[in-house]
C-alpha cells in the first residue's frame, strides 16, 4: 500500500479484462454503486502510471485520492469499510471472523486453483487443474443450497469472490450436471443481478456466448 501525492480525486481502478481478481473488485464496486474510472490493462503493455504507483505493476490496483492499494482482498475490505452501505461483511465481530475464515478456505481451495487453471489453458496441466477445481466445487455442493447466497440469505463479499469464478466454468471447459443443481441455481441468482452484469467486461461477456 503506497501514498502518492498527485493522484486524481476520482477513485480509479487498473483492471484486467479477463482477470479474476479484477472482476471480483469490479463486482464489489457495482454492488456499492461507486463511481470509478476503470482503466483496462491488457497485460502486453503495462501503463507507465501503473508502474509509478505500484512497484509490482499488478492488477487490480485501486487508487483513491492519495491512497494506492494493490491486493484484491485488501481492496475489497477497504471498499466495504469506506462505503458501508450496502454492507458486504457482517457487523458482528464473530460473524466477520467466520466470513474471513470462509474467504481463506475459498482462496486456498478454489480461487487459487481457478487462477492457476486460467493461466494453464492450452497446456498439459489444464486437465488436472480442471478436475481439481470441479472436485473442490463438488466438496462444497451442500453449502450452495443452504441459503439464497453462499452461507447467507443476503449477498456478501463471499459471493463477490466466488461468482467471477463460476462465471468462467464454461470457458474453463467445466460442465455441471443435474447433480450440481444447487450450484446452477445459485449461479442463476447471482448472475441475474444487474450489478453482476454491469461488472462484466466485454471479454467476460463473450465467455457466455
Amino acid at each position: 500500500m503506497t501514498n502518492v501525492s498527485n493522484r486524481r480525486s476520482m477513485m480509479g481502478l487498473f483492471s484486467g479484462n479477463t482477470c479474476i481478481r479484477s472482476h471480483q473488485v469490479r463486482f464489489v464496486l457495482r454492488e456499492k454503486g461507486i463511481t470509478t474510472d476503470i482503466q483496462n490493462v491488457d497485460g502486453k503493455k503495462v501503463p507507465e502510471d501503473l508502474i509509478a504507483l505500484n512497484p509490482y505493476a499488478s492488477i487490480p490496483t485501486l487508487t483513491d485520492r492519495e491512497l494506492v492499494i494493490y491486493d484484491s482482498g485488501v481492496i475489497i475490505e477497504y471498499l466495504d469499510e469506506r462505503y458501508p452501505h450496502p454492507p458486504l461483511m457482517p457487523v458482528n465481530p464473530v460473524d466477520r471472523a467466520k466470513v474471513r475464515l470462509v474467504l481463506v478456505s475459498l482462496e486456498t481451495d478454489i480461487v487459487s486453483t481457478a487462477i492457476e487453471l486460467d493461466g494453464a489453458l492450452g497446456t498439459k496441466n489444464e486437465n488436472s487443474l480442471r478436475k481439481k477445481l470441479k472436485s473442490m466445487l463438488n466438496a462444497s455442493l451442500d453449502l450452495f443450497s443452504m441459503n439464497n447466497y453462499f452461507l447467507n440469505d443476503e449477498l456478501t463479499v463471499i459471493d463477490c469472490v466466488l461468482a467471477p469464478i463460476l462465471w468462467r466454468l464454461g470457458y474453463f471447459g467445466i460442465s455441471l450436471g443435474k447433480e450440481h443443481k444447487a450450484i446452477t441455481n445459485y449461479m442463476e441468482r447471482v448472475f441475474s443481478r444487474e450489478t453482476f452484469q454491469n461488472s462484466l467486461s466485454e471479454d467476460e461477456e463473450e465467455m457466455h456466448l
